[in-house]
């Protein structure tokens, strides 16, 4: 007798960001961090849409149950990672979904992170105002 599996799992990364993604067959409910919903815990619709978007794609909102675990970073870094684990977990689903999740970009690890500040400068490269005399 062939075990089905319960959940399928994906590790996003953005910024600082980095989200653990459960997929599981069901009737559409996203929680992030066990307490809210995904409209509650983003701030901006743009957020939203973009932790989503894996799902608009395929035209599966109704069809899975999704859990993510988001931590460290902003607004922004958050809903990129969960969007890049959810993605991961969807080609574990069936393997036919990675040719339209890699076109559109979602497997692709955003690797850009902040420069660091270096020391004698008032941020990464803005330096203090140059005085002739």
């Amino acid at each position: 007798m062939a075990q089905t599996k319960k959940f399928y799992y994906g590790t996003g990364r953005r910024k600082t960001s980095a989200a653990r993604v459960f997929v599981k067959e069901g009737k559409g409910d996203f929680t992030v961090n066990k307490t809210k919903s995904v409209q509650d815990y983003f701030l901006k619709k743009e957020e939203v849409r973009s932790a989503i978007s894996p799902l608009t794609t395929l035209n599966l909102t109704k069809s899975f149950d999704i859990f993510a675990t988001v931590k460290g970073g902003g607004g922004t870094g958050q809903a990129e990672a969960i969007r890049h684990g959810l993605s991961r977990a969807l080609v574990k689903v069936d393997k036919d979904f990675q040719t339209t999740l890699k076109k559109n970009g979602f497997l692709t690890r955003d690797s850009r992170m902040v420069e660091r500040k270096k020391y004698g400068r008032r941020k990464a490269r803005k330096s203090t105002q140059f005085s002739k005399r």
